[in-house]
């Protein structure tokens, strides 16, 4: 018997899903996570208090109406639940297992209790509906006439794509992967995100008219003149190339971008052959170089290839347990945070910058040198300095080490460059420059995701599609039917702008 709605947060307590024990599930590369029974679940979405300015809102770049899912999920309405969710989010079952959450940092519940599993049952919504059959294609009804293409096929390509689509353009996608999804489908891991779970909604695009071409990379085996057969062209092809890590001995023999790593793996489970010199982490010694999702990926793929030994090292300081003072909510908590690769093993070391690679003499990595660090106190402009511990140094034998330190800008070697598409920096690195309409420089050619802001979120990036979408679609037609940005607004809170 549940309680009164309004009073199911002073009754539950936060519960998430059951996860495989570690010993376990490092054994595949599926994921792990079994969702709790359906009446626990409602309890937790009894916890949401349906409050009277949902922080929740803001919080979520989508601008998902939480609050109204929960309700529903609350009266069984699993059905009308998906369509509130689907009105804001095309790819609830994406953000329900890879976002962080940005929502549950600004929920109300949160200032003195656990908040409310928000993710949890967005994801279980999402997936509901799959088995239930209430996800189905919706082709337009009619064709306008005009084409557009995407460049890139990751979560604002897709995004822009469905919802291009839906408006009655003829969307074709070009994808330079032999699958289409970009990191979607070969940047994260099977075991975080399933890949029947992309190639379903793909499917379903299929269905409803989008066509995706894949192996064709525009500016090289697709030529950039191909682009004038359409009447608006998207730039979606996220922020893809790595940062590099400039010191003695980073051209070794053993050093690898995760970006290398990961997409192998990804192909080996999907029963490709991998791509290029294989890279394995099996019974080496490991070092990932990089605290954020991506070195967490790198993290739990190296556990699951039965690696040695494994240690994870992070430039910043350990986070704190709780908020600082100077982080309050609703603002994105900056703490410590242990993802399910971290809690499978290996070694996390914080405030250490690499100084150079040692040579073992024929051309391959032999050990990592480093240094201890501490931060200075931020000066007038908020920038805090690192200062180098004397005598601090440090010396980490490995095989293999994985860089996995974040993006800094779209390629440009290829159809940017022909387009002569203006560029501009960000405080990631360089990105296309485009306007609050999603345009760039170059008429008809808009540009929208990681490749516009910058590294960022999955949830971001579908955001930046589903708007680029309403502004092409507007220039194409002078007006649109496709939902605008939801009125709760975006940057009213500080989310994190960047996982690497």
């Amino acid at each position: 018997m549940l309680p009164d709605k309004a009073r199911g947060f002073m009754t539950f307590t936060r519960e998430t899903g059951h996860d495989e024990p570690p010993g376990t599930r490092v054994k595949h590369y599926r994921e792990f996570t079994e969702p709790l029974p359906p009446e626990r679940l409602r309890q937790q979405a009894y916890r949401c208090m349906n409050c009277g300015i949902p922080f929740c809102h803001s919080g979520c770049p989508l601008g998902n109406m939480i609050p109204d899912f929960n309700e529903l999920v609350k009266d069984e309405d699993w059905e009308e639940a998906l369509h509130i969710l689907h009105s804001t989010n095309n790819f609830p079952e994406f953000t329900g297992r890879v976002c962080p959450a940005p929502c549950e940092a600004s929920c109300v519940l949160g200032i003195n209790e656990p908040p409310v599993t928000i993710e949890m049952i967005e994801k279980e919504i999402g997936d509901r509906g799959w088995a239930e059959g209430w996800v189905r294609p919706q082709p337009p009804a009619h064709r306008t006439g005009k084409k557009v293409a995407i460049i890139g096929s990751g979560p604002s390509g897709l995004a822009a794509a469905q919802q291009l689509n839906r408006a009655g353009h003829t969307v074709v996608v070009y994808e330079r992967s032999d699958e289409p999804g970009g990191l979607l489908t070969y940047g994260i891991p099977a075991f975080k995100l399933g890949k029947e779970v992309v190639f379903r909604r793909i499917d379903q695009m299929r269905a409803e008219g989008v066509e995706f071409r894949c192996n064709c990379e525009v500016g090289k085996n697709v030529p950039t003149t191909e682009l004038h057969e359409y009447d608006a062209v998207l730039v979606a092809t996220g922020s893809t190339v790595p940062r590099p890590l400039p010191i003695p001995g980073a051209d070794l023999k053993g050093i690898h971008y995760a970006m290398d790593f990961l997409p192998q793996q990804t192909r080996r489970v999907l029963g490709k052959p991998a791509i290029g010199e294989p890279i394995l982490a099996t019974d080496k010694r490991v070092i990932v170089i990089g605290g954020g999702d991506t070195g967490s990926d790198c993290v739990g793929t190296s556990l699951r290839q039965g690696c040695k030994s494994l240690v994870n090292i992070e430039l910043l300081p350990k986070p704190p347990i709780e908020r600082h003072p100077d982080n309050p909510w609703p603002q994105w908590s900056f703490v410590l945070r242990t993802s399910s690769s971290h809690k499978e093993g290996g070694e996390r070391w914080y405030s250490l910058l690499t100084k150079h690679f040692e040579d073992d003499g024929n051309g391959h990595v032999a050990a990592l040198h480093a240094v201890k660090i501490e931060w200075s106190e931020p000066d007038e402009t908020g920038r805090r300095k690192m200062i180098e511990v004397p005598g601090s140094e440090i010396r980490i034998e490995c095989d293999l080490v994985l860089l996995a330190m974040g993006f800094t800008q779209p390629e440009t070697n290829t159809f940017v460059k022909d387009l002569e598409l203006e560029l501009e920096k960000n405080r990631f690195g360089t990105a296309i420059k485009a306007d609050e309409n999603y345009k760039t420089n170059v008429p008809k050619v808009f540009a929208a995701g990681d490749a516009r802001r910058g590294q960022s979120l999955v949830v971001w990036a579908i955001t930046e599609g589903r708007e680029a979408a309403r502004h092409i679609d507007l220039e194409l037609m002078g007006r649109s039917d496709l939902p605008a940005k939801n009125s709760h607004g975006y940057d009213t809170v500080a989310a994190p702008a960047v996982m690497a």
